[in-house]
């Protein structure tokens, strides 16, 4: 099943992504595909600000994965440039170590993403305006999705 939202303003789309965190668990998978500047890193950010932590969030294009601390720690991945080819890079150890991981360009990896997991396609419908096509895989996606949107 897919949810879909319009968001109106950055601040929405914030909005939106504090109120997924504000159901998070740990090894959260949150996989996020669109265009360039869609809006990933902007939901990163709601997400990072709902954990917590204040740090300035950008895209983490050349370093492929930045670390945050805060209530639970946030594992921020950029597959971009990685071109499908995930060898040596050790993404998968991430799935696991109790955080909640957000991957931008997720769909360049989707062989090693765990089958359950939360999708977000963020299309761009104006300058501020997106449509985001949420796809919840697994009972705890699901159970996510029932509870914030």
């Amino acid at each position: 099943m897919n949810y879909k939202i319009t968001t109106h303003s950055e601040e929405e789309t914030i909005e939106l992504a504090e109120n997924f965190e504000s159901e998070k668990f740990p090894n959260m998978i949150i996989c996020l595909d669109g265009d360039l500047g869609s809006g990933k890193t902007l939901f990163t950010k709601g997400i990072a600000a709902s954990l917590g932590i204040e740090e300035n969030i950008t895209s983490p294009t050349f370093t492929i994965v930045k670390e945050y601390e805060g209530e639970l720690p946030l594992y921020h991945m950029d597959v971009y440039r990685l071109d499908g080819n995930t060898d040596g890079v050790g993404i998968e150890e991430y799935f696991h170590k109790g955080g909640v991981v957000v991957i931008e360009w997720a769909n360049m990896i989707k062989d090693i993403l765990p089958e359950e997991r939360l999708d977000i396609k963020i299309k761009t419908m104006g300058e501020n305006k997106r449509l985001l096509i949420i796809t919840p895989y697994g009972k705890k996606y699901e159970e996510l999705c029932e509870a914030v949107l």
